[in-house]
């Protein structure tokens, strides 16, 4: 890859990492810099990258970094248990008017384990194809698939157990 592709790359697809990230991580000043390390692990494989598979390359590495850091952490999100979400939908009942639907499903992507939020992320909000994914996760079509429906009946099993009523 040419510093013209290279550049070329920065300006097509640097929103959408910025955006695939922050979905992940919810921190916008730790987006930014992971953002910055992606297309900085590009620049320095650019000559082991094709152009063509420039995309699939960032959002590997992004993932692979949000991966990381949510290991390093320690913070590796799991599913509530029923009665967290009976204790959790009391307090949720009483200022559930005051969230959007958006606020809500974010929490409830939040609670998610990192590759089901990825992979949800990456389906559901960036709108990519099972094969992208497959490709930037290196998880098979099979595995994609199921983390999807685990990760939307969650999600749906979540808003049930607030008891949300859109307006």
């Amino acid at each position: 890859m040419t510093l013209r592709q290279y550049n070329i790359i920065v300006n097509r697809f640097s929103d959408n990492i910025f955006r695939f990230i922050l979905k992940n991580l919810s921190d916008r000043a730790l987006a930014e810099d992971f953002t910055q390390d992606t297309f900085s692990i590009l620049w320095i494989h650019h000559k082991d990258v094709d152009f063509e598979k420039a995309k699939a390359y960032l959002f590997k590495t992004a993932f692979n970094l949000v991966i990381d850091n949510s290991r390093r952490q320690k913070t590796r999100l799991k599913y509530q248990s029923e009665q967290a979400f009976l204790s959790n939908q009391e307090s949720f009942s009483h200022d559930h008017d005051h969230f959007e639907l958006q606020e809500i499903l974010q929490e409830a992507v939040n609670q998610l384990p990192p590759q089901q939020k990825a992979v949800i992320t990456l389906r559901d909000l960036e709108g990519y194809s099972y094969k992208e994914i497959e490709d930037i996760t290196h998880l098979n079509q099979s595995q994609v698939k199921v983390y999807i429906y685990r990760g939307r009946l969650f999600l749906k099993q979540y808003l049930e157990a607030l008891d949300y009523q859109p307006k």
